[in-house]
């Protein structure tokens, strides 16, 4: 996990590289924090969750390095998946879900699965994506 932001710091050592990623940082904190409160509104738990969420998933996305096609962030299409959760199984059932499904994709990842999004059609993907 390390060796990924140890390799990107090697190869943007430029100044103008890291102001440049400084200010990107900025604009998405500025973006991300207010939206992950607002979602965790919706799902039904207090506000300061997704704050909370929305650092500690920065922080994590940041220590594993990055990527120029990688976008990550809180997203409004999972209030629909979450809020029953919530609803049926309490705040318990969202952070027993939440951990899940960041295993699962470890999993997917370390399997190597992203080969497979090649048999995906171009419009599902553009339309999931959307």
């Amino acid at each position: 996990m390390f060796s990924a932001l140890s390799e990107s710091l090697k190869n943007e050592r430029s100044l103008s590289s890291i102001r440049s990623n400084i200010l990107a940082g900025l604009t998405v904190g500025v973006i991300a924090l207010p939206l992950s409160m607002a979602l965790a509104i919706a799902v039904g738990v207090p506000p300061q969750h997704g704050l909370y969420t929305a650092i500690v998933a920065g922080l994590v996305i940041a220590l594993g390095g990055g990527s120029q096609v990688n976008i990550s962030g809180p997203t409004a299409a999972f209030v629909v998946v979450l809020l029953p959760i919530v609803h049926q199984y309490g705040f318990g059932g969202l952070l027993i879900s939440g951990l899940l499904a960041g295993v699962i994709l470890v999993l997917m990842g370390l399997a190597r699965f992203g080969r497979f999004i090649e048999i995906v059609p171009y419009p599902v993907v553009i339309g999931f994506t959307a």
